[in-house]
């Protein structure tokens, strides 16, 4: 009877050290989960939303510089900078979503609520494209473009008015999407654990889908059936969306809302610099929270963060763990005394910024492929057939086309070979499969750049018209740069992120797309400034690419590119893994901890205080 006891306490201790406890999950009504709520199944309705969303800003996003061109009569760097910022803003609100989700709504009713926002904005977008009185008169912004009456007043007022309530909605959705899928899986089921690893593959795929999608039949619905329908289009997509998110409310696990992290964070700097005169004792056992003992732990943040091992980067930030010696634990503020685990967590959170910053670059050439890599294609021969025209902004659909059938073969060709090799289960690191897409994406603008001169050449010196397909290789390099990049970025932050902090670092990883677009329409600003003169414009400040100078911004952006591959070198060498995030880590620790917990039981048993007198 006692051994069955000891065995339950000890099985106990170890979940508990292991963070294998289960976090509670509560169902539509707040009531407790139970086995019908959950898994697969109901990730499948957040999945369709995922899609049918992508579907409809996809098709909104990546060919929207075509309708503030030739609609808005905004010139040609205008457009691409309200292109840019407005991409840029949907991925900067993604850290308002998450914040919202985790402190006040939780993921699904934040969804709800800012799925009907994108909504709206789609709905608006497509009124304003269907009546005249609501844009400027019709004009040929190539042909009579210093004639052509930009769009101003009312009218701009409305058009950005729906814009943004497009990019608040999405960028609100987005984190919360995938993180709500997630929550459908029990991570300390390793069962459950394998399904969440199949859940993430198949959102990938749901997301290349829903773009594909987007670029091809939706597009195509734009160019031959005008803006109004195409936004009308996103529109029913978005619905359609909406309808699935809701079909699966009875069978979620809702996570209720915990806090934000911010005020974690904000502590442990607080009682760093209160207590900056102190000295951080050698013996890093002497932390406050560095020993974990079940009957006394408890959670120094509402984000539930496990037992992390103490680490010496950031020694500063240590301090925050210093105990007063003239005051008792249970004096000390949460202000001014923070534990081991809770400092751990804000040094990965800094861990991790220099390896996002590194991936700005490559998202600024992303900007390019949405923007003036779509102007070059509207400059080119898009015939097929007498009949039919490829849309520019369907060359976007080539690296989704790609990545649906080299993804698998990575998974199943490279990886295993590579696991040969390296001995690591994923083949190669989150780290060096970020480092190979960002050297490969260099290759994008040096195609790009050599392709345009070519093609500019071309209808000046020959009066020759290139075939579209020309500007296909610049989308099929990015789309294998980004396959390593993107899906590597995402990797390496759900490895590295603890409860608590899933949202707000995939939030971080949609933050480098709205850095990346936010840094192309400052570059374009820059370069047309520095480049102008009083005989001439910049390199981009015509409307017709036949007089800008687009190679040249290519080549600085490839120049750029390849500067920043060997920055980030450097910071993934200086980055090191928290050994508690490692799962051959954690299996050692683990361990040790069991023979830890049976010698302490074996010295209560046979100790001087347990012999018989």
């Amino acid at each position: 009877m006692d051994n069955s006891v000891e065995k339950k306490r000890m099985k106990f201790k170890q979940d508990s050290l292991s963070g294998a406890v289960e976090e509670m999950s509560v169902d539509w009504r707040g009531r407790i989960c139970n086995s019908k709520h959950g898994g697969m199944a109901a990730a499948v309705f957040v999945l369709g939303l995922q899609a049918f969303e992508m579907m409809g800003i996809a098709a909104v996003g990546n060919n929207l510089i075509t309708y503030v061109f030739n609609d808005m009569h905004f010139p040609l760097s205008k457009s691409a900078n309200i292109v840019t910022n407005f991409v840029g803003t949907v991925f900067l609100l993604s850290l308002l979503g998450g914040f919202l989700s985790d402190s006040y709504l939780g993921s699904f009713w934040t969804m709800l609520i800012f799925g009907f926002v994108e909504l709206s904005g789609f709905i608006l977008l497509s009124i304003q494209a269907h009546l005249p009185q609501l844009r400027p008169p019709s004009c040929d912004m190539v042909t009579d473009g210093v004639d052509c009456m930009e769009t101003k007043g009312y009218k701009a007022m409305i058009f950005f008015l729906a814009l943004y309530l497009v990019a608040l909605g999405s960028g609100c959705l987005k984190p919360n999407i995938i993180s709500h899928g997630a929550d459908q899986f029990k991570k300390e089921d390793p069962k459950q654990s394998k399904k969440l690893s199949t859940y993430f593959n198949v959102a990938y795929f749901a997301f290349c889908m829903g773009e594909l999608i987007a670029l091809t039949v939706l597009v195509w619905v734009q160019t031959h059936s005008g803006m109004d329908v195409g936004f009308g289009v996103s529109a029913a997509a978005m619905a359609v969306g909406l309808i699935c998110l809701i079909s699966g409310s009875f069978s979620y696990r809702n996570k209720p809302p915990k806090g934000s992290i911010f005020t974690p964070f904000a502590q442990v700097f607080v009682a760093a610099i209160t207590k900056r005169k102190q000295i951080c004792p050698s013996n890093a056992q002497m932390l406050h929270g560095c020993h974990y003992d079940v009957s006394s732990h408890v959670p120094a943040t509402s984000t539930d963060v496990s037992n992390l091992l103490h680490t010496e980067k950031f020694r500063f930030l240590d301090k925050a763990c210093i105990r007063v010696q003239d005051e008792s634990e249970a004096s000390e503020s949460t202000w001014r005394l923070c534990t081991v685990a809770q400092v751990e967590q804000v040094k990965i959170l800094i861990s991790v910024i220099p390896i996002f910053s590194c991936t700005i670059i490559f998202n600024t050439i992303l900007a390019q492929l949405q923007t003036f890599s779509v102007q070059q294609g509207s400059a080119m021969n898009s015939q097929i057939t007498k009949s039919f025209k490829i849309p520019p902004a369907s060359l976007q659909s080539i690296p989704y086309i790609m990545l649906i059938f080299v993804v698998p073969l990575y998974e199943t060709v490279f990886v295993p070979f590579a696991r040969r090799i390296t001995g690591k289960d994923s083949g190669i690191s989150p780290l060096q499969r970020v480092g190979v897409g960002l050297f490969i994406a260099t290759f994008s603008m040096v195609s790009a750049a050599v392709i345009e001169r070519k093609r500019r050449n071309s209808a000046l010196d020959h009066q020759e018209t290139l075939s579209i397909f020309w500007i296909a290789p610049q989308f099929l390099i990015f789309g294998l740069s980004e396959m390593f990049t993107a899906v590597g970025l995402i990797e390496f932050f759900y490895k590295q992120s603890l409860e608590g902090m899933q949202s707000f670092l995939t939030a971080m990883t949609y933050c480098s797309y709205s850095f990346g677009f936010y840094l192309s329409s400052l570059l374009v600003s820059l370069v047309n400034k520095i480049t102008s003169s009083s005989s001439n414009g910049g390199w981009l400040s015509d409307n017709d690419l036949n007089k800008d100078k687009l190679d040249l911004f290519y080549w600085l952006l490839a120049v750029l590119s390849l500067v920043n591959f060997f920055n980030y070198l450097f910071w993934s060498k200086w980055y090191s893994y928290n050994p508690s995030l490692s799962p051959t880590a954690l299996h050692d620790r683990s361990l040790g901890q069991d023979i830890e917990s049976r010698n302490i039981s074996s010295s209560k048993h046979f100790g001087p205080e347990n012999t018989i007198s």
